[in-house]
């Protein structure tokens, strides 16, 4: 029995498909390469990515900043190419990888002159993911922590002069969560669940817009729980410390519809609070 040969011509056909192919197989290989490593001048890194910042192309200046670093870590401008890095993250809105670099930057260079600043752009990254009270405050939460520390660690700057306003607005989106779910366990009848909301937003935000309204739905649980002192209590404060709110006027006609009065209390929580 014979073997069957390939005629000449398909055995030419073939090897000159193999000859094409080859080529383009390595070309494929070698592109999954990563490309090849060149190193270049630390100051030449840093102002092309100066320069793709200056043009607003904040992906490619983190890249050149991050290439500083990687290529030569040790250098005076790899330490500046960090807190760049981060900015160039923190443009583009990818406030994770920004402050992974800050933080790294902050514990490596705890007395650099740009500490300040690294601090502060950290408080931003969170500042700046601040959601409506609907959602999770986990972000306002960690805001409020690092606006905080700018303001205690550098207080005689520019930055804290700015933290401090912006702690003013996060303090009140944090009570504002607090009355939220206040109102909530209110209307669904949880009066003690609700009161512990309220008393939140008096004893941690007193300073906010919300502690008026507060003091009145802290009247409105109590009474409806039959708690009159701390109802007379709650009036009382509000109507002392905003006498002209619309919502003393609630309390006081809800008082008065059951024949009470706003009255001040020693023996009430309240007394310690203001």
């Amino acid at each position: 029995m014979t073997q069957s040969k390939m005629p000449r011509t398909s055995l030419r056909g073939f090897a000159a498909t193999i000859l094409l192919v080859l080529p383009l197989a390595l070309a494929a290989c070698a592109g999954d390469d990563e490309p090849q490593y060149v190193e270049r001048p630390p100051e030449e890194l840093y102002n092309e990515a100066h320069a793709a910042m200056r043009e607003g192309d904040y992906a490619d200046a983190a890249r050149l900043f991050d290439e500083v670093e990687r290529q030569h870590p040790y250098s005076t401008w790899a330490t500046q190419a960090q807190i760049m890095a981060a900015y160039a993250y923190y443009q583009q809105n990818k406030y994770d990888d920004a402050i992974i670099a800050l933080d790294r930057f902050i514990s490596l260079h705890p007395s650099h002159r740009s500490t300040a600043y690294a601090y502060y752009l950290k408080a931003l990254c969170y500042y700046e993911q601040i959601s409506d009270v609907q959602r999770d405050q986990k972000n306002t939460q960690l805001a409020l922590e690092a606006l905080t520390e700018v303001v205690r660690r550098f207080p005689n700057t520019d930055y804290a002069r700015d933290a401090a306003l912006k702690i003013d607005l996060t303090r009140d989106h944090l009570a504002g969560k607090e009355m939220e779910i206040g109102r909530y366990y209110q209307k669904q009848g949880h009066y003690l669940a609700a009161i512990n909301r309220f008393r939140r937003v008096i004893e941690l935000y007193q300073t906010t817009t919300h502690v008026p309204e507060a003091l009145h739905r802290l009247t409105e649980c109590y009474l409806a729980l039959g708690v009159k002192e701390e109802a007379q209590a709650a009036a009382a404060v509000l109507g002392y410390n905003f006498p002209g709110s619309e919502w003393y006027q609630d309390s006081y006609a809800l008082l008065t519809g059951q024949n009470l009065e706003p009255q001040a209390s020693e023996d009430s929580w309240l007394a310690d609070v203001f």
